[in-house]
């Protein structure tokens, strides 16, 4: 089983904390990526990213002294964002942080697939950001299969708790042997389930923190999951698709 996460917009550099374990999978990738965001103009790079001056000024200066292999950060503890906050990994014990390291895999623009133990810098390029690199047309056709490929070596079920922009990379590449099980978290309006951003984020990152601090190991189990206010709901889940609902709506 591995839970599949989306990255967050946000980074920080920690290499004192705890070292990174290795260097993520797809790095050949990675620097590709980066020689292609290197020969674009600083303007092109604040076109692509869609971002005021302060900031396209600090983010192409990552990238004009960008060094992948220093002053690396665990992936875990690099993001900064709801999910991560409420998934709380700097508390984690010794078996929760081996626990993530074995289950949780965070999937990057820039990165590909991350283990969260890999050793990552500061970056800033989204998933669905329309970067056409050496003849692909966004970062879709860039990572092909490769991410679904990954996961297909190590499990048989993929826990989908990332957002539709990273999952999309994913899914339509899995190949029939491995299985998907999403997980909704949201409230009921009129018949409808809908999801709200921040809550469904704080929803996911939970999620994982209680998956480690239980050791859970399959995806049945999942469904006691009740922290946040939610509980799952029989009747609106299916075998691949687990729906959560506030306990006040059910």
């Amino acid at each position: 089983m591995r839970f599949i996460l989306s990255p967050a917009k946000n980074m920080k550099v920690d290499t004192d904390s705890l070292p990174p374990l290795a260097l993520p999978a797809l790095l050949p990738q990675t620097q590709r990526l980066l020689r292609g965001l290197q020969a674009l103009s600083h303007q092109q790079r604040q076109a692509l990213w869609k971002c005021n001056d302060a900031l396209a000024a600090r983010n192409n200066q990552q990238v004009d002294t960008m060094d992948l292999s220093g002053q690396l950060t665990p992936a875990l503890l690099s993001y900064v964002g709801i999910q991560y906050r409420y998934m709380a990994p700097g508390v984690f014990t010794r078996a929760e942080l081996d626990y993530v390291q074995q289950h949780v895999r965070i999937l990057s623009g820039f990165y590909g697939i991350l283990r969260p133990f890999d050793g990552v810098v500061p970056y800033r390029l989204e998933m669905g950001t329309p970067f056409a690199v050496e003849g692909c047309k966004d970062l879709y056709a860039f990572w092909g299969d490769k991410l679904a490929r990954f996961l297909a070596d190590e499990t048989d079920l993929v826990v989908n708790l990332a957002s539709k922009e990273y999952s999309k990379a994913v899914e339509p590449h899995l190949p029939a042997s491995v299985s998907v099980l999403k997980c909704t978290f949201g409230s009921l309006q009129g018949n409808r389930v809908v999801e709200k951003g921040t809550l469904c984020k704080m929803a996911r990152g939970q999620m994982v923190r209680w998956a480690a601090e239980h050791g859970v190991d399959q995806a049945t189990r999942l469904q006691d999951f009740s922290d946040l206010g939610y509980q799952y709901d029989p009747v609106r889940s299916t075998e691949n698709h687990y729906v959560f609902l506030l306990k006040e709506d059910l």
